[in-house]
């Protein structure tokens, strides 16, 4: 069985469902189908959210209007006979009913995360019902009924497992399996989900869960990129990918593929396959346990970084002095991308600023604190590429311009990183395009 998931730009319009029907059905292998939101509708449903909780009900009518309206719309194109439209509409009638619904509630952060998860549950039904009038049998898998995290917000495996091949059982006559990425239910029970990025998450542990033959992640380009082609003219598809590199790049922000969406697959050594739902022809990006050679294959780079650096010639060198630093950002559960440290001082980066007031506030006993908001990490990646003296040669002759604010060499053999302030992060990854790739 395999597992193929649709991202919101493959199905944000109505002839894009379509194709994903006709993608879905091109062959009789047996499938579980994840699919995201319709592309805009989670952001619309964050401002939404947003309103409401600032008690802006008369915004959040609007916006719950507008939204409703582009769904009429999208209806109107996806299914063309009576009975499919009545049936689409009833669909678009019962969300949007609960929306309406809610102006009348109390804010609080569960019913955030039941406006969050109406995206995904109204492109699976809509979907569901263009199958039925297409005359394809499907069976829609509600993600709720078996994708569930723990206390600490970790998928639980095992559970998903065993639902999941209790629901496949009871619907033995269809090959064709519906549902839904990124919502999940958490340790009580209460409708939660997997963060942004979250549906190639729930594709990569449905198809740890099932044992898939693999995991197809359809978006709209074709394969993870040398470098960011938004940013960059001319970059190519990578053919092949190992897990480790692919986790590298997807951690620092090649945006095609989630980051947590990796460890399933590579812990069940399922191979992950990236393709383009506009070009379904093109090969796409495979990635498997073995790397394809030696050498850079990929340039990435992660927005929103924040630079802290802690400087104390008392303390620094005593024992104990990096664990208790450590243990504040454990304290406060956020990651530490990259980190220097010299006799004197120690530098960290972290992503996000949720917790940074705390964090700056228990530092402080440690020495003078330092600060640099607007950065970014720039990520070169491929197999052995730190254990290869002339790519950090070429790396540096090429950047001869850029003011490095930190690198990270060694932690990885697949992954050498440099921090500059987050002005410059066009003009590197223009300028690794040329020194490493040779283009421009």
């Amino acid at each position: 069985m395999k597992v193929l998931k649709f991202g919101g730009t493959s199905v944000g319009k109505p002839e894009r469902m379509h194709s994903v029907a006709n993608l879905v059905t091109a062959d009789n292998d047996a499938k579980i189908v994840v699919l995201s939101a319709l592309s805009g509708t989670t952001n619309a449903l964050v401002e939404i959210s947003q309103s409401l909780s600032e008690g802006n009900k008369v915004q959040a009518k609007e916006k719950i209007d507008k939204l409703e309206g582009h769904y009429r719309s999208f209806v109107d194109e996806l299914v063309k006979g009576v009975d499919g439209k009545a049936k689409a509409n009833a669909i678009v009638d019962e969300h949007f009913e609960f929306l309406n619904i809610i102006l009348k509630i109390s804010f609080n952060e569960a019913l955030n995360k039941d406006i969050l998860a109406q995206g995904e549950l109204l492109s699976t039904k809509l979907f569901c019902t263009y199958l039925e009038e297409a005359g394809i049998n499907a069976v829609l898998l509600p993600a709720l009924d078996f994708m569930s995290i723990d206390e600490y917000e970790e998928p639980e495996i095992p559970k998903i497992k065993t639902k999941l091949a209790s629901l496949i059982e009871k619907n033995k006559q269809t090959n064709i399996f519906i549902t839904q990425g990124y919502i999940c239910r958490n340790a009580r029970g209460e409708i939660d989900n997997l963060k942004r990025g979250g549906s190639d998450y729930s594709a990569s542990l449905i198809g740890a869960a099932i044992q898939a033959s693999e995991v197809q992640i359809w978006t709209d380009i074709d394969g993870m990129h040398n470098n960011d082609p938004r940013l960059v003219n001319k970059t190519f598809p990578i053919e092949q990918l190992s897990f480790d590199e692919a986790a590298e790049l997807a951690y620092f922000g090649a945006k095609i593929l989630h980051p947590a969406s990796i460890w399933p697959a590579q812990h069940f050594n399922i191979p992950v396959k990236l393709l383009n739902t506009m070009q379904p022809e093109a090969k796409g990006t495979i990635i498997t346990e073995m790397p394809n050679g030696n050498g850079v294959k990929a340039v990435a780079a992660k927005d929103g970084i924040i630079a802290i650096k802690i400087k104390s010639s008392r303390m620094l060198l005593a024992y104990g002095f990096l664990r208790k630093i450590f243990e504040v950002f454990e304290k406060y559960r956020t990651p530490i991308d990259m980190i220097t440290t010299s006799e004197v001082a120690v530098s960290l980066t972290i992503d996000h600023s949720q917790h940074l007031d705390q964090i700056l506030k228990e530092l402080q006993p440690f020495g003078s604190v330092e600060l640099d908001h607007q950065q970014a990490i720039v990520s070169i990646v491929g197999n052995e590429v730190a254990a290869t003296p002339a790519i950090l040669s070429k790396m540096f002759d090429c950047l001869s311009e850029v003011p490095l604010r930190m690198i990270s060499y060694g932690g990885s053999r697949h992954n050498i990183s440099i921090l500059v302030a987050a002005q410059y992060k066009n003009k590197t990854l223009q300028l690794l395009n040329k020194g490493l790739f040779g283009l421009e």
